[in-house]
């Protein structure tokens, strides 16, 4: 199999990549899916580990989730963490419309300003934990939220009439430390409400795993409709890894990690999270049911991890060779993110960074892409004048 012809327009056309692994803040961490274990609970010391072993072997993002379940607030853990990383950037996701506009973005300015520009941020657009709202009146507060947070780390005054939000506000309070319109936005969604508002204001559109083809018409759908607004956006893949020596250990690796699952509380586990009935779930359940006997729904994609997991759903299996070369093949269609994680967290990013990282083109994007200052930035938290 070919990789996919026609790449989309991309931001990032050099072919180094930001490679990022993930930090179990919300109850997800396993030797064997579905079975919880007592070590690898979302505790605060569990996750510290998890961020500071990505931090010294040498990964330059991390994914902070959110989600409304046992485990640790993901504002509150990033604020922790930015004193106790040293080059890592935290993708710290929040949740459009659980905080009031304004003092979301003077949080997020805070952490900008404790990490020194090591801020991404991942921007969701699902229920808030006890509410239903339609898609279009999702995205709408997305899109306005999005609005108020650039304008407050870029403008002076902070002056939005909008249909939920209204506010005319000095900016100085939520000036950020990174500079060229303030942090990276990560966005994932597939659907049309999703699509477009990734395609107008977001930096990098991540997608969970699929088949090539697949991937390929996402990219290329996405890449036409930030052109519509005369932009270019980079693309990332969210998505889990098993790495061993050889190609069987892979597989029995995998079927190790589905040995003790018991399916009726598989579902249970899967549909605690607010995306478990996304329209990016429900297409990985589709692929899911189309796979082989093994659960492969393409070489080296195993979807079995979606049997008892909401969000991403699928994992690259393979050998160190084998893995990369899938790695490649992605790059070569114009994806320069990937968001990799294994089970346990831990252990497995110890096993890709060993086997494979050491191989890969990397590139911290905040930093390739101007957003990090060469200096101190002027600001009303750093050496601008205090009023």
């Amino acid at each position: 199999m070919n990789p996919i012809p026609n790449a989309p327009a991309i931001r990032s056309e050099d072919n180094s990549v930001e490679v990022a692994w993930f930090c179990d803040l919300c109850n997800g961490d396993y030797e064997f899916l579905g079975v919880p274990d007592g070590d690898l609970r979302s505790s605060f010391e569990h996750c510290a580990d998890i961020i500071r072993t990505a931090d010294e072997l040498g990964y330059q993002n991390i994914l902070l989730p959110s989600s409304y379940q046992t485990g640790q607030d993901t504002l509150t853990f990033a604020a922790a963490a930015s004193q106790f990383t040293k080059q890592i950037s935290l993708l710290t996701a929040i949740r459009c419309g659980e905080i009031h506009p304004p003092m979301l973005a003077r949080t997020l300015s805070t952490l900008d300003h404790m990490l020194k520009g090591r801020l991404n941020i991942n921007i969701i657009s699902s229920d808030l934990p006890g509410t239903i709202k339609d898609s279009k009146t999702r995205y709408e507060i997305s899109k306005e939220v999005i609005q108020i947070l650039q304008q407050g780390w870029t403008k002076d005054h902070i002056k939005f009439e909008g249909k939920h939000y209204q506010f005319d506000l000095t900016s100085d309070p939520v000036k950020s430390y990174q500079v060229n319109g303030g942090p990276l936005l990560y966005f994932g969604g597939i659907s049309p409400d999703a699509r477009a508002l990734c395609a107008e204001f977001c930096d990098v559109f991540l997608m969970w795993p699929e088949t090539e083809e697949r991937l390929a018409d996402t990219m290329k759908d996405l890449s036409e409709r930030a052109a519509t607004f005369g932009r270019k956006i980079d693309f990332g893949l969210r998505i889990h890894l098993i790495v061993r020596d050889t190609e069987n250990e892979a597989k029995e690796a995998a079927k190790r990690l589905l040995s003790k699952l018991d399916i009726d509380k598989a579902n249970d586990i899967k549909h605690r999270a607010l995306d478990s009935h996304s329209a990016g779930v429900l297409r990985q359940d589709e692929l899911r049911k189309q796979a082989d006997s093994e659960l492969f729904i393409e070489p080296m994609i195993w979807s079995g991890i979606g049997l008892a997991r909401s969000g991403c759903g699928s994992a690259i299996v393979g050998t160190p060779e084998q893995v990369y070369e899938k790695i490649q093949r992605y790059i070569k269609m114009g994806i320069r993110a990937f968001i990799f994680s294994g089970y346990p967290l831990i252990e497995e990013s110890k096993l890709f960074a060993k086997k494979v990282l050491p191989q890969i083109k990397t590139v911290n994007f905040a930093e390739a892409q101007g957003k990090k200052p060469k200096g101190i930035p002027i600001t009303p938290l750093t050496t601008g004048v205090r009023k």
